[in-house]
């Protein structure tokens, strides 16, 4: 049961955060089962390396494999500590000299507000899944929220999840529901973000028309950027007609909590 619980660990630690299994091994290795409080010092001996490997090692890693810590200024943050905690934002040079133009051109248009990110791509190996998502393996790809106003029509920097997924901005009465057609056909797993939100919050702002239109604009604008991926009611709702912006696929899930874009 002890080897089971550990690979279950291990399993868990290497699905959220890539290099959290390896750094438990090393951890159990390091601590003998006859030590005093072994278990504590298991836990102590994982947590400091753990953060000494994750905000000092990696990023002086990630380069070999052509990926770069997300650089953080006044215009471009992450939602969350998590994303950062997690070693889920890492991605391209091109890509983050791409987001810090981005966040730059939307916040001429709209003073104050800032570029907010969610996931992006783990440090390390092509290919290697960043779960939940299915194409964010590459460091080409990257999460950015929504932009939200306040009931008085001022925008505002705050989002209605603890995650920045899960709570949809949904099609109105007269505009294509993709979520019930998706769902329809088969493809239940199409709004499983609405159990990631980890609790609504500011449940005062709203989705806001304007300030998400300038955003995608100022994303489609880039050069390097290949794709965005938003609901189709958003992009109808929105009038966005640039080839850029697409519909993702039944076998995704719902874009209309965020937008999703990355490299050609």
């Amino acid at each position: 049961m002890k080897i089971i619980l550990h690979i279950i660990i291990f399993v868990l630690l290497t699905v959220v955060t890539q290099i959290g299994g390896v750094v438990y091994v090393v951890s159990v290795l390091l601590v003998k089962r006859t030590d005093t409080k072994s278990k504590l010092k298991r836990i102590g001996t994982f947590a400091g390396l753990y953060l000494l490997s994750t905000f000092l090692i990696i990023p002086n890693v990630a380069p070999i494999f052509g990926r770069v810590k997300l650089k953080e200024t006044e215009l471009l943050k992450a939602h969350s500590f998590f994303y950062k905690l997690a070693n889920r934002n890492y991605v391209r040079p091109e890509l983050n000299e791409t987001l810090k133009q981005i966040a730059v051109q939307f916040e001429e248009q709209n003073s104050g507000i800032k570029l907010m990110y969610l996931d992006a791509n783990f440090p390390f190996i092509d290919k290697f899944p960043l779960l939940p998502h299915l194409s964010h393996n590459d460091g080409k790809k990257i999460d950015v929220s929504l932009i939200y106003e306040n009931p008085n029509g001022q925008l505002t920097n705050k989002k209605p999840s603890v995650s920045g997924y899960g709570i949809y901005e949904p099609p109105k009465a007269n505009e294509y529901d993709q979520n019930t057609v998706c769902k329809n056909r088969g493809n239940w797993q199409y709004d499983f973000p609405k159990y990631l939100s980890f609790g609504a919050i500011n449940k005062q702002i709203v989705f806001s028309k304007k300030g998400t239109r300038d955003l995608v604009l100022s994303i489609v604008k880039q050069g390097e950027v290949g794709k965005v991926f938003i609901e189709p009611h958003l992009k109808d709702r929105l009038i966005l007609t640039n080839g850029k912006v697409r519909f993702h696929g039944c076998q995704a899930v719902r874009h209309d909590d965020h937008i999703h874009f990355q490299l050609k």
